[in-house]
């Protein structure tokens, strides 16, 4: 579903974070948490963004609405480098991208009263007063499902699938084009997950939001996606169509992360081996692809070479010198996977 005219373009973007030691403050080394990520958003489109826990999912999202400085690259929206916006014009770009945090409770502050919470971004912005400004609010309660009575409330009096609607109502208030939703159902039980993500889906199609969708769950990355990457050490080793993906994965840790899911037939054997050892750190990475310490594939070449992210179908890329397009053929099983078997999908029902 890539959009030929995308609304966001990321290219090389790139975060190192110092490390210092000293009563100077000398800088010894640096924590790699970004490596030259590129990747489009289009219009309409949800782009699931899914990996181990530190592998730079986060600060990728942070980066794109500036609330972390990227140290290289570029994040264009509709064709305007926001990483070179400063003062007002950055503030006036902050309308079109919005974000939804993890922490439903902690991004709300808990002195404010809900209506307040959302109306604050209408006020900040001089688009709505008064008798306007109420309204729009109670509007914006309605659109994700919470109650008028509620907009006196206090975050803490909230359930967390209603914190969480209300983190969203928030990100609403200033009609954006885009939404960052930086792991938003982590935190929620699984009933309270799949209301979220339906709630997510409805208010996409109504309101023709893109969203970039940042989760380490599968299930809800397959549910809601329309395509996926996925992130190994700060890179994108893998970006392709959900169906594709889940059906047909390339690169060897992608395989690893849909084998790694536990099934429920105890006579059904694993297509791939778990992979074994741990991360490597990211303030001294390994050469070459990121993933050759732990790959049962790699090769001489994996270990020197970075690979490229490379297209191997329309709209399939991957970044693995063995499953790369010249060596096809070469002695690298693909493992195929059933589109009647999703992953392991969240539940729906109960009350947020």
């Amino acid at each position: 579903m890539a959009d030929p005219q995308p609304l966001i373009e990321v290219t090389g973007l790139s975060k190192r974070f110092p490390l210092t030691a000293g009563l100077l403050g000398r800088v010894t080394g640096h924590v790699h948490a970004v490596d030259n990520v590129s990747f489009s958003l289009g219009r309409k489109e949800t782009l699931g963004i899914v990996g181990e826990s530190g592998c730079g999912k986060s600060t990728l999202a942070r980066m794109i609405v500036r609330l972390i400085e990227p140290s290289d690259g570029a994040v264009r929206y509709n064709g305007t480098d926001i990483t070179l916006l400063k003062g007002e014009a950055m503030r006036q770009m902050r309308r079109h991208i919005q974000f939804v945090f993890q922490d439903p409770y902690a991004s709300l502050n808990p002195r404010l009263r809900a209506g307040d919470i959302v109306g604050e971004a209408l006020e900040n912005y001089d688009l709505a007063k008064g008798a306007a400004l109420a309204e729009r609010v109670a509007e914006l309660f309605g659109k994700v499902g919470l109650r008028p009575d509620q907009l006196r409330a206090y975050p803490h009096e909230f359930s967390g699938g209603q914190r969480q609607r209300l983190g969203i109502a928030r990100a609403l208030a200033l009609n954006p084009s885009v939404i960052v939703a930086d792991e938003p159902v982590s935190a929620l039980d699984v009933s309270v997950q799949a209301q979220v993500i339906n709630l997510m889906a409805d208010l996409q199609e109504e309101f023709g939001l893109s969203y970039l969708f940042i989760a380490h769950d599968l299930a809800v990355v397959q549910h809601i996606s329309h395509r996926v990457a996925v992130m190994y050490l700060g890179r994108i080793v893998e970006l392709a169509d959900q169906r594709t993906l889940f059906t047909n994965p390339l690169h060897p840790y992608t395989e690893a992360l849909l084998d790694a899911v536990p099934n429920p037939d105890p006579a059904r054997r694993r297509a791939v081996p778990v992979v074994g050892g741990e991360v490597p750190s990211p303030i001294d990475p390994p050469k070459g692809c990121h993933f050759h310490p732990r790959c049962p594939l790699a090769e001489a070449r994996c270990r020197v070479e970075a690979p490229p992210l490379v297209q191997v179908a329309p709209g399939h890329r991957v970044a693995c010198h063995v499953r790369a397009p010249q060596q096809s053929q070469a002695t690298a099983p693909i493992v195929q996977r059933s589109p009647a078997e999703p992953v392991n999908s969240a539940a729906s029902g109960g009350a947020a």
